[in-house]
């Protein structure tokens, strides 16, 4: 969390000037970016919902997305963290939000992704998404990473 506490604070400094606010639909970062949002003194200004959404049994029971809006994507893409990203806004009845899934490894996923692969989307005033690629099956490394990556492209499209 040290790597990702000085970023949370830089985001929820601007969250709270701009009266804006923020949801999260995470896979593979386990709820680490909400963690590091939520730590903020203050955070209730600005954060409305997190939601892990792992499995597809709990994309589909917490975001209401359905298999047909993957019917002819790859999930781990970055056109399926946008569709989780602009869902979860959406859903949530937020400002921006920010979606992330990838493999964190030790092994790869069933969409035969291999560890260390993570696509992160950004949807709101502007959307953004990014491929994230570690090449290592570090589990815990590769969450911290790809949580850090998540919390840097908001803050990205956060400021000009």
């Amino acid at each position: 969390m040290q790597q990702l506490l000085p970023l949370a604070e830089k985001i929820g400094a601007i969250l709270k000037d701009r009266r804006e606010t923020i949801g999260t639909a995470e896979s593979t970062t386990g709820g680490l970016v909400s963690a590091a949002l939520l730590s903020v003194p203050g955070a209730s200004v600005y954060f409305v919902a997190g939601s892990v959404v792992y499995t597809l049994k709990a994309r589909r029971a917490i975001l209401d997305v359905q298999d047909a809006a993957f019917a002819h994507i790859k999930s781990v893409t970055e056109e399926g963290a946008l569709i989780l990203a602009r869902v979860a806004l959406q859903r949530f009845g937020t400002t921006w939000s920010i979606s992330e899934i990838g493999a964190s490894g030790p092994t790869g996923n069933r969409y035969g992704d291999a560890a260390g692969h993570s696509c992160i989307a950004i949807a709101g005033p502007v959307e953004r998404s990014i491929t994230v690629e570690t090449g290592s099956p570090d589990r815990i490394a590769n969450m911290r990473t790809f949580s850090a990556a998540a919390l840097n492209l908001l803050l990205q499209s956060l400021t000009p």
